[in-house]
């Protein structure tokens, strides 16, 4: 029992406030909006769970057995090559053209500094399409050879671009701008004093570079790598386009052709292996290591003005991936549209762009207001969990398209029976697969894939925000959610613009997850475009990938707009 608290002469003593109960200790620590955000993220990492549920449940299966003793080995194998051939290739196109743009002065920097982010907008399926029906024996380049030397079948070696080599290619070409982005960033933020210092001891250029720099950026470097790669590892149409079998064709094979799930998320675990792997590898890197800007010159080193030969040098190396990404696939997908597109391109291609943009808008908009919720009560919250959990939300970007389908699948078709057969036991009518039938749980796995996305983009904007200005709205009389309102949004709008953008062209550009889950004679721009293409009708794709591609260009139009506002700020 607490002791009385000594009172003045000549009155009663006082008693000790009581200390707080558990239900009002875990009132203060628990609001409801807490409680909210914690469901809402256990529901999004619920996919994930499913997957290892099922894998510890399901025992094994004939087919896995069956895949383990044929195309396993060929699985693990053709994944490794591509981990490497990207990684490297990846990382040295990205770290080049950071170098050159952050730190030199060459005819078209100012150019080359935005539009190298441009590739993205391309999906990697869609290069693949588009080289494989340019570089192809019957392609415009293989012909013009055999006409100008004469040449027939077997008279020359050309490359075969449907190939492990022309995987990795594809996807180096699209994805290096991760890299470039980090990298550049990176370059730009290493004060002049270092590099001063550097010079100071007799560093060159190379030197500079070799000892200084790259050291300094090699976080950003690796973080760049390991999302190229997880976007590797996440891909399908390209992989299956080019008939090279990884885990993600085993998984769309094991789920469609032989009807196992136990098989399906046996595979899909195993991917999801190698997706942890990449994450540790990226993490490991870094050990102990720290990487502060110590000195006080904070701002930017001067850019180099290049001699002639070499600013000559620098715009090239600039300008091949860019024209290999983005300008000559850009080219070939518009003149084929335009010449040979897609023979539905009246009421079909409008119902498929529709069906496309209703999917992409509504999942933008409900991955903003979940990220809003979740970052608001993250940063209400009195415990950790909350934020602990957006972590594991963050994971989903980083969990390939066709794991997420396998994760929501089997929990969701399980609901959907039991909803029909209570329905029907209820009253006397099957209403059919509610939830699988439609697009909600197409949906569903959109978030669960793609929330992170938001999440990063509307926590980084909320925590510019100084707490002060919560306080400020307290004084006054607003509550959480009108500061929320009349606070936040309104600073965070631009950021909320960007967050949903984002979403909406991954949404646009995923084609595992659409393939696995889409209902019945549902189509999207994606699986049209991969349709065609498998069909071996590229001309016709053309049509769909090109409207992809259109699409993506607005959020990296925004993107490279930051990227030379902050390179104005810091050079």
């Amino acid at each position: 029992m607490a002791d009385p608290i000594p009172s003045p002469a000549g009155s009663a003593p006082l008693a000790a406030p009581a200390a707080p109960g558990l239900g009002a200790r875990l009132r203060q620590r628990w609001s409801w909006l807490t409680v909210l955000a914690v469901l809402i993220a256990a529901l999004i990492s619920l996919p994930v769970l499913s997957v290892f549920s099922n894998v510890l449940s399901g025992g094994t299966s004939e087919t896995w057995r069956h895949l383990a003793d044929t195309v396993l080995g060929e699985f693990v194998w053709n994944t490794v090559i591509l981990c490497v051939g990207v990684g490297l290739g990846a990382a040295s196109i990205g770290v080049t053209a950071a170098w050159l743009t952050a730190m030199h002065d060459f005819p078209g920097r100012r150019f080359f500094e935005w539009a190298l982010v441009l590739p993205l907008a391309v999906p990697a399926y869609v290069m693949a399409y588009v080289y494989t029906d340019t570089l192809q024996f019957v392609g415009p380049v293989q012909s013009w050879l055999r006409e100008t030397f004469e040449w027939r079948r077997g008279d020359y070696w050309f490359p075969d671009v449907r190939s492990v080599g022309g995987a990795v290619a594809m996807f180096t070409f699209v994805l290096y701008p991760y890299v470039y982005m980090l990298a550049r960033t990176a370059f730009l933020e290493r004060a002049a004093g270092m590099l001063e210092a550097g010079r100071s001891l007799g560093l060159g250029p190379w030197g500079s570079f070799f000892r200084v720099s790259l050291p300094l950026a090699r976080p950003a470097v690796v973080a760049g790598t390991a999302l190229a790669l997880m976007e590797t590892l996440a891909d399908f149409g390209t992989v299956s386009y080019f008939g090279v079998q990884t885990f993600t064709t085993g998984i769309y094979r094991a789920w469609f052709s032989l009807g196992d799930r136990v098989a399906a998320a046996q595979l899909s675990a195993s991917l999801l292996a190698f997706v942890i792997l990449v994450l540790l590898l990226e993490r490991a890197s870094r050990g102990r290591a720290r990487f502060n800007n110590t000195s006080r010159n904070a701002g930017g080193a001067p850019r180099r003005r290049l001699s002639p030969p070499a600013g000559a040098l620098a715009a090239l190396a600039c300008f091949l991936p860019l024209f290999l990404g983005f300008l000559l696939p850009g080219y070939l997908l518009l003149s084929m549209a335009i010449t040979q597109g897609d023979a539905q391109f009246g009421p079909r291609f409008v119902q498929l762009s529709r069906n496309s943009f209703v999917l992409a808008a509504v999942t933008a908009v409900l991955a903003v207001l979940l990220a809003v919720l979740l970052a608001y009560a993250a940063r209400l919250a009195r415990s950790r969990l909350p934020e602990m959990l957006n972590r594991i939300v963050a994971l989903g970007y980083a969990v390939p398209g066709s794991v997420i389908a396998v994760g929501v699948l089997i929990p969701v078709t399980r609901l959907d029976t039991r909803i029909a057969a209570w329905w029907e036991g209820a009253f006397g009518v099957n209403p059919g697969l509610i939830l699988t039938g439609g697009i909600a749980a197409l949906v569903y796995a959109y978030l669960s894939r793609f929330l992170a996305v938001a999440l990063h983009t509307v926590e980084a904007s909320l925590g510019k925000i100084t707490p002060s200005m919560d306080d400020a709205a307290r004084s006054l009389g607003h509550g959480k959610w009108a500061t929320l309102g009349r606070v936040h949004v309104p600073i965070l709008r631009g950021s909320l613009l960007t967050a949903g953008l984002l979403v909406f062209v991954d949404v646009m550009k995923e084609l595992p997850a659409t393939l696995v889950m889409r209902p019945f004679n549902f189509d999207t721009l994606a699986t049209q475009a991969h349709t065609l293409a498998a069909d071996e009708r590229l001309a016709e794709a053309s049509t769909s990938a090109l409207s992809i591609v259109v699409v993506g260009l607005l959020p990296m139009f925004i993107i490279s707009r930051q990227i030379v506002k902050g390179a104005r700020g810091k050079g």
